[in-house]
């Protein structure tokens, strides 16, 4: 199901279709998780880290936030960081993680992304209805996005939210977002209704995390309670998927190789110190 896009990168053919995973013998996940994932384009909640592990992580973020807040910033332009940081890049090739990415994409795997999410507590700004293939300039459509709750997430804190099936109908058309509509993005999708069921609310346990479809609709409400809500996402893909204008440049290869000779394989942070 592709619908025509008239927002697409002018200077890309890119092919943003949804390819389902076919794995019948899973080590990590089970079928019904893959069949959950090709159906609905998620599969949540995931058990990965224990509250000693993230609580740790939790500190660590603690400082980098206290920080953005210190220098006027907010929690959203905390992008890209595993490059600089080694806790972060500790996170990215963890093997807890990568078993699961594993069972969606093959055993060679790169990640060519990681993004903070965090809404501080009445952050009146929502994330719009988007779909995430259609800001990057990424071909084929094949990113997974791991979703690490940093802080228990639930309807009440602004948790993200999914239109499930979504993801079957190719890019949708979006439009810019006007300023009234207090989008932390700049794009929206009309009637997102019309692509699936109603919303599915992503609640996790700190620790635990969601896996989704670059092509699934998503995003979330306004955090208006008293409690933060962080997450880190971090980007998958298989090495068949080539980037464009430099986004090859600040990726790992996390797991197997890259024959493609595409991607660039950021060495660990402390061994450039």
């Amino acid at each position: 199901m592709q619908e025509k896009n008239s927002n697409a990168h002018p200077d890309l053919a890119r092919d943003l279709n949804f390819y389902p995973i076919v794995n019948e013998i899973p080590k990590t996940l089970s079928n019904k998780q893959i069949q959950c994932y090709n159906e609905k384009g998620y599969i949540f909640p995931i058990d990965v880290f224990s509250e000693t592990e993230i609580s740790r992580h939790r500190k660590h973020f603690d400082k980098i936030i206290n920080t953005e807040i210190q220098n006027g910033r907010g929690g959203y332009s905390i992008n890209g960081r595993h490059r600089h940081d080694p806790h972060i890049y500790d996170l990215i090739i963890n093997s807890r993680i990568l078993d699961c990415v594993e069972d969606l994409l093959g055993e060679n795997i790169i990640c060519w992304g990681t993004h903070y999410f965090c809404k501080l507590p009445g952050d009146s700004k929502r994330v719009s209805f988007h779909q995430d293939a259609s800001y990057w300039p990424l071909t084929p459509s094949k990113t997974v996005t791991v979703w690490l709750a940093i802080d228990d997430t639930d309807v009440e804190n602004s948790a993200m939210k999914f239109i499930p099936e979504s993801h079957l109908y190719g890019q949708i058309n979006y439009q810019h977002s006007s300023p009234e509509e207090k989008n932390v993005l700049n794009q929206t999708v009309d009637s997102p209704e019309d692509y699936g069921p109603p919303p599915i609310y992503v609640e996790l346990t700190a620790g635990q995390i969601s896996l989704h479809s670059d092509l699934i609709l998503h995003g979330s409400d306004p955090n208006l309670s008293d409690r933060r809500r962080c997450g880190l996402t971090m980007r998958f893909a298989p090495p068949e998927v080539k980037a464009y204008h430099g986004w090859n440049q600040n990726s790992v290869i996390c797991r197997g190789i890259d024959s493609t000779n595409h991607w660039i394989d950021n060495p660990h942070p402390s061994e450039n110190e």
